[in-house]
């Protein structure tokens, strides 16, 4: 089995390490020559190349599953829309016709304000932040190419994990949080992000070929109100109880926090049957800051 990865960041490297746990070879593509170099050195094929460069995708190693997993660097010049859009029309472009399928992690910020209503792979989008909007034309540009009959999009909540607990330092150190206390937050595990995407490449190699793109929304299934969720945290860590503070209207948290939704993941785990390790925010949590 011969796997390509697109993005071997927060996400992509922990799939890189379930596929080469189940002995899998497995390809990386990274930006950087140092960390490729790094990736190298644990076993990893590594290609140095830029998805918003065509010139750079040339001579792809063939692969059963390519997964897109490429996050947006905002200290790059490139406009988030060439990174996701741009970027996988490039390497839908530069495939070897042998890849069976792609997996593209898209985000469930495709939709848009909700109200606090429950949201699924039926709810019409309408991304108002160029986040989304960028993610939904990538998915578009994946569904008009050949390789969607059998490809995947997973729309990811939250990623959250270690190292990647927003404001745990301010909660620390008794400091308001710059974030609307109200509203549903939509989260995932990292390590069941992973999971899922081993668990998409397995439920798409038996499927019939013409269906897809195959969607999915990927959560942990139990949204939580954001101060509900600061309040854990804070408790775990035996800091003062959290204050908020309002934030800018044009920030990001703000945005965020607009949307008000909460994601079903019904679909997810009828289909796919992941084994999540961690149900609920209050089991991550646990487990992150316990160690």
């Amino acid at each position: 089995m011969n796997q390509l990865i697109f993005g071997c960041g927060y996400l992509g490297k922990r799939v890189a390490q379930l596929w080469q746990a189940e002995g899998a070879d497995v390809a990386v593509v990274t930006r950087s020559a140092d960390r490729a170099a790094a990736l190298q050195a644990e076993g990893y094929e590594a290609i140095v190349a830029d998805v918003t460069r065509p010139d750079t995708l040339q001579n792809l190693p063939t692969a059963d599953t390519v997964l897109f997993a490429v996050g947006f660097d905002r200290t790059r010049s490139d406009s988030i829309h060439a990174v996701y859009e741009g970027g996988i029309r490039n390497v839908l472009a530069a495939l070897p016709r042998s890849v069976k399928r792609l997996l593209y992690i898209s985000s469930t910020g495709v939709y848009g304000p909700a109200g606090g209503d429950w949201v699924d792979e039926l709810t019409p989008t309408n991304p108002l932040r160029e986040g989304g909007k960028a993610s939904l034309a990538a998915e578009q540009a994946l569904a008009g190419h050949p390789i969607a009959s059998q490809s995947i999009v997973l729309r990811l909540a939250g990623i959250y994990g270690p190292g990647r607990i927003p404001y745990l330092d301010q909660l620390r150190n008794g400091k308001p949080i710059a974030a609307p206390s109200q509203g549903w937050l939509n989260l995932v595990h990292v390590d069941d992000g992973a999971s899922v995407v081993l668990a998409a490449d397995q439920w798409a190699a038996n499927q019939p070929e013409a269906l897809g793109p195959h969607l999915f929304c990927v959560s942990d299934g139990t949204p939580v109100v954001r101060g509900d969720y600061y309040r854990e945290v804070a408790r775990l860590i035996g800091a003062p109880q959290p204050r908020f503070v309002e934030p800018d209207a044009n920030s990001p948290a703000a945005a965020r926090a607009a949307a008000d939704k909460r994601i079903s993941n019904s679909k997810l785990i009828q289909t796919l049957k992941p084994q999540l390790r961690y149900p609920t925010y209050r089991n991550g949590l646990a487990n992150i800051l316990s160690e």
